[in-house]
């Protein structure tokens, strides 16, 4: 059965904002509203009044796992009173919607976190109702929306204060990885913004505190980036944009599958991770019954233990160097790359030369 598509927070506030123009324009309280997406796709949305100038929408985001879905996004209307400055909509942020404050947005540092895509359609639904010459302000806000923004990506990409009000064609569709590789670009730029050449790769949380740890990097130093199993594009973009150089570093569980030359390390999609480390402990010389204690391990927390005791841990030096060649292979060397195996305590446990260059003193 197929899943069911929902619609965009940016959907949710055109809608209110159109219902709101209407009983600003009529004295109309309207319970439905048609709004235009950017791809030309229309929405009949379901809206109600929350005071005056002021209606709402509930989010439905179908069957994708949206952390929005089942909050009200609402538009609160007010008329300025500005001959010269006809013409003009001016877009703030209420309750529980982002302020941007750092560069490489797609909006100035200052602007409400309410993305191009949904401004037009934002822009549209109120010059549908109120005509071209009109100087209004448009307050979006998401009631609850700060609290769940700690949840997003919006803390690291400098979006302080709540959620952003997004979409680029008004529809959701379930199981889109779009909306986070988007986040993933938007994150990389804004820390190539801030002037950051070196860029720190790593995969999720647990894994940044570790490296912060192991490197000597405080927490407001933006040089890191969660690259989550999107690995691959992360180091695609990353050249694109012109970084100098990277560091991938990150636990044996997830920088194996690197290693082994999977760029996308999902764990339905990729591992070989025994595989990678076995096949490197062959070629320098490890014993054949340690290979296969090795390759039985159910975990590599389990194969961590089984170097240790062994005294094999130039093991990871070795893998560290082939994670960096197969890393700077992938972009055929135009973004040069280190690597540095690091355990949840933020203990290195082999890396290459470079990584010392990421060390803060």
């Amino acid at each position: 059965m197929a899943l069911r598509e929902g619609y965009t927070t940016g959907t949710c506030a055109a809608a209110a904002a159109k219902a709101a123009a209407i009983f600003l324009a009529e004295k109309i309280c309207v319970n439905q509203v048609k709004v235009t997406g950017p791809t030309g796709r229309e929405f009949l949305i379901d809206v109600f009044k929350i005071a005056e100038n002021k209606f709402g929408a509930v989010k439905d985001s179908g069957d994708d796992v949206d952390i929005t879905n089942g909050m009200t996004v609402c538009a609160e209307l007010e008329i300025l009173d500005n001959l010269n400055n006809k013409n003009k909509i001016i877009f703030a942020a209420g309750e529980g919607v982002g302020v941007i404050t750092l560069p490489g947005m797609k909006l100035p540092v200052g602007e409400a976190a309410i993305n191009p895509g949904p401004r037009v359609m934002i822009a549209n639904a109120l010059r549908e109702v109120l005509g071209e010459d009109i100087c209004v302000k448009v307050i979006i806000s998401i009631p609850g929306g700060a609290e769940k923004a700690q949840h997003t990506f919006n803390p690291r990409l400098g979006v302080k204060g709540g959620l952003s009000v997004l979409g680029t064609t008004g529809v959701v569709k379930p199981m889109d990885e779009a909306a986070l590789i988007a986040s993933l670009d938007l994150e990389l730029s804004v820390i190539y913004s801030l002037g950051v050449r070196d860029l720190i790769i790593t995969f999720g949380n647990t894994g940044e505190i570790a490296v912060r740890k192991a490197f000597n990097i405080n927490e407001e130093d933006r040089c890191i980036i969660q690259a989550g199993n999107y690995i691959g594009h992360v180091l695609d973009e990353a050249a694109r944009l012109g970084f100098k150089r990277c560091l991938v570093a990150g636990h044996p569980g997830k920088l194996l599958k690197v290693t082994a030359g999977s760029f996308y390390t999902h764990n339905r999609a990729a591992d070989g991770r025994l595989e990678a480390l076995c096949t490197h402990a062959a070629l320098n010389g490890v014993k054949l019954e340690i290979i296969k204690e090795l390759y039985n391990c159910r975990t590599t927390e389990n194969a961590i233990e089984i170097i240790n005791r062994e005294g094999l841990n130039y093991l990871w030096q070795v893998l560290a160097e082939v994670t960096a060649r197969r890393c700077e292979n992938r972009n055929f060397g135009e973004l040069p790359a280190d690597a540095a195996f690091i355990n949840n305590d933020g203990v290195i446990l082999g890396a290459t030369n470079g990584t010392e260059n990421f060390k803060r003193r």
